[in-house]
């Protein structure tokens, strides 16, 4: 009987360990951003690539959030989201170079950084 209780204890914490991680994965995942309204799009200097910024509401109950999709203009590649923030209602896109564009101050080198207000840096 105790090792059916320490058991069914261990697997409750396995199960709830799988849960938290679960949503926590979910919640700063970059696929899982809502499509939000567009509002800008910015091509880099060489015409490479093409960031497409949208406009998200979460409801009366929270701010405005804004998400950067990269998109590459001369492959055969699927759009990327690379930019997710809280509260912010603007744009401001500004590509320093080839690979590396601002977006309202924060700098990211494309094709593989992102920004995401969530993630732990």
């Amino acid at each position: 009987m105790k090792r059916f209780i320490i058991i069914s204890i261990i697997t409750i914490i396995f199960v709830i360990i799988l849960i938290v991680y679960g949503i926590y994965r979910w919640s700063i995942n970059m696929n899982n951003l809502p499509k939000g309204d567009f509002i800008s799009e910015v091509d880099s200097p060489n015409g490479k690539y093409t960031i497409k910024a949208y406009l998200s509401s979460g409801g009366a109950t929270t701010g405005y959030a804004v998400r950067g999709e990269l998109i590459f203009n001369n492959e055969e590649k699927k759009t990327k989201n690379i930019y997710w923030d809280y509260p912010q209602d603007k744009a401001l896109i500004e590509w320093k170079d080839y690979n590396t564009v601002i977006i309202n101050d924060h700098k990211l080198d494309v094709p593989m950084d992102t920004y995401h207000f969530r993630q732990i840096e």
